[in-house]
């Protein structure tokens, strides 16, 4: 679920190390919202991430 329509960002996956060294898989999702788009001249309901909204990529419907 976590992936943004418009650049395709995921999840990505790593390690998680303690304060002994201990390794522990985790994984790092991105800042997704729902927000309303114009898609093709019409208003659509997308789920993109933040970067994408704050560079402009997407018109916002009001």
């Amino acid at each position: 679920m976590a992936k943004c329509e418009i650049c395709g960002k995921g999840v990505t996956f790593g390690k998680k190390y303690s304060h002994s060294h201990i390794r522990t898989n985790r994984q790092w999702k991105p800042n997704i919202q729902r927000v309303k788009a114009i898609v093709n001249g019409s208003p659509q309901k997308l789920y993109v991430c933040t970067r994408c909204l704050r560079s402009g990529k997407v018109e916002r419907a009001i």
